[in-house]
């Protein structure tokens, strides 16, 4: 019974998290267009610093761990992949302008064969 209300209570408390976090990044942007005969710089510092404590708070919640968690992972399955060779590369680009222009060229002709072939019939030869 205490775990279940342990952790209502934690859901709880990140939804709250998460209204606040929204809660500053709309406040830091009204602030910023509110304050707009203060230095430039000073409103975007001032919005920055907004977002990076909403962020901040965001990381606290279940929410933010599970995606500080994905993007941790991957991180690791980008250095897992297998990038291709510079000649690789330009070898399967050059087949696949190669496939593009033929693939063209075969409906060109289909095109023009049914086209000849309309004129034809209706008699426009």
């Amino acid at each position: 019974m205490s775990v279940q209300t342990a952790e209502s209570t934690t859901q709880i408390f990140d939804v709250v998290k998460q209204v606040i976090a929204v809660l500053l990044v709309v406040s830091g942007v009204v602030a910023f267009y509110y304050f707009s005969e203060i230095a430039f710089l000073y409103r975007v510092l001032f919005l920055v610093g907004m977002v990076f404590s909403a962020l901040g708070i965001i990381l606290t919640t279940a929410l933010g761990r599970n995606i500080w968690g994905f993007i941790l992972e991957s991180k690791q399955e980008v250095r897992r992949v297998v990038w291709p060779t510079r000649e690789e590369t330009v070898r399967t680009t050059l087949m696949v302008f190669v496939m593009v222009f033929l693939v063209g060229l075969v409906l060109w002709v289909l095109d023009m064969c049914l086209f000849w072939g309309i004129r034809l019939l209706t008699g426009q030869v």
